[in-house]
């Protein structure tokens, strides 16, 4: 059968029940079913929080008798693997479904094309690549872990009409209106972690949660790239580091156990888990997962020599702060914020192309850099961004401002405009790489 308009209609819906609930899913794709029979929805779901269960299995038992003979769609490849659940392409063949029509294929190996075969062979005809673009960018957090490796990167920039994107010496500037901040804080709620460096930590005294009333569960694992334990004591990261996790990356030289007791250079521990699957942990192995090496994923135009810090951060030197080589100092420090709850771990923080895959190996699909303009920075030119959402505002910052790193005019090469939106007197525009 070939694919129709409504087939295109019904698998939009499919999207967009899967967006639901993207950075609630841990490990596991967000994924959209509908079992669709005579032209009417009988049965819906979306991947539950925590990963499981899945889609399709939740859908079908809402069909009931009326998924037989019925149409499934699908946003991802059913599985078709034996994990802690039975494989959803099995569900579908025991409800009887007569059609399923596909997004995605999973990249996954031990899914990849496995489940369209048992369908097949199933005697259930199968279309894939429906909206294939509008799926892979609902799953781009899931596909480019399991590709590269490494988390989906978003930068997110608010910038001056005069090119700034702050002051200095003052803290949080208000650039962006209130719609807009709103809406960056759906984002928040959809991403599995945000990163910032020690500098915006220490002058803007962030919290980096989702304050969207009925939203604040879904606040992302919050990430600062602190060299020398500099964040403060009484910053609001810390006083929130056991209602929401916190975890800081400090330089490996100033590591208590360095890598003479067994912890090889730029290797997370076993830091807290991503907040989908809050109380458990997970092996560092991905030899299960298919994912390359973190050696054959750099970077979409990354340079593979080590990235030197950015100018004015050395190494054991906070973003603009001062030294910390008091070695009880760091001690104090350290034993501070871990009884406050932060996760500490050592990987050197200007080395994006190794920090990413340690945090993949976690389970975090996707993240989202918030600031400064050095971190911002050091991902561009790491090659290291997959998405801009880049807003501009008709605020002027005038003396003193905090250049921005990039602007509309200076996009990066390799990246699509993929559209632009308003929201009160403050414009949206987004800028992707293909997946």
């Amino acid at each position: 059968m070939s694919v129709t308009p409504h087939d295109e209609s019904f698998m939009a819906a499919a999207i967009r029940l899967s967006r639901r609930h993207l950075g609630r899913t841990a490990t596991n794709p967000s994924v959209g079913c509908l079992i669709v029979s005579d032209g009417v929805v009988v049965g819906q779901a979306v991947t539950a929080v925590g990963g499981r269960p899945h889609a399709e299995p939740q859908a079908l038992a809402e069909a009931g008798a009326r998924a037989r003979g019925a149409t499934a769609y699908v946003t991802l490849e059913p599985c078709s693997h034996h994990g802690k659940t039975p494989p959803c392409a099995e569900a579908l063949i025991a409800y009887g479904a007569a059609r399923v029509v596909i997004s995605v294929t999973d990249p996954d190996p031990r899914v990849s094309g496995r489940g369209i075969a048992m369908l097949r062979d199933a005697g259930i005809e199968v279309d894939a690549g429906v909206l294939e673009a509008e799926g892979r960018r609902s799953l781009a957090g899931y596909l480019t872990r399991q590709t590269k490796n490494r988390p989906y990167v978003t930068l997110k920039l608010a910038v001056s009409a005069d090119g700034m994107i702050g002051r200095q010496g003052e803290g949080q500037v208000a650039i962006t209106g209130p719609e807009a901040r709103a809406e960056v804080q759906t984002l928040r709620a959809e991403t599995d972690a945000i990163l910032v460096g020690i500098g915006t930590a220490i002058s803007d005294d962030p919290l980096l949660t989702v304050r969207t009333p009925g939203l604040e569960a879904q606040s992302p694992v919050r990430i600062v790239l602190d060299p020398s334990l500099a964040l403060s004591l009484t910053s609001k990261l810390v006083a929130t580091a056991r209602d929401v996790p916190v975890i800081v990356v400090a330089s490996e030289e100033i590591s208590p156990l360095g890598t003479e007791e067994g912890l090889p250079p730029s290797v997370l521990p076993d830091i807290s888990p991503t907040r989908g699957e809050i109380g458990q942990r997970r092996d560092l192995s991905f030899e299960d997962s298919g994912s390359p090496s973190a050696a054959e994923e750099i970077g979409q135009g990354a340079d593979p020599q080590p990235i030197s810090p950015p100018v004015g951060e050395m190494p054991g030197r906070a973003e603009g702060g001062v030294s910390s080589t008091d070695a009880a100092d760091l001690d104090s420090r350290r034993a501070a914020l871990e009884a406050a709850g932060v996760e500490i771990v050592y990987c050197n923080p200007y080395h994006p192309e190794v920090l990413l895959p340690a945090l993949a190996t976690r389970g975090i699909s996707s993240l989202l850099v918030e600031g400064g303009a050095k971190t911002a920075r050091l991902f561009l030119e790491a090659g290291l961004v997959d998405r801009i959402q880049l807003y501009q505002a008709p605020v002027v910052i005038g003396e003193n401002g905090i250049e921005s790193p990039l602007d509309a005019t200076d996009i990066p090469s390799g990246f699509t405009h993929m559209g632009t939106q308003i929201f009160g007197v403050d414009r949206l525009d987004v800028y992707e790489r293909g997946l």
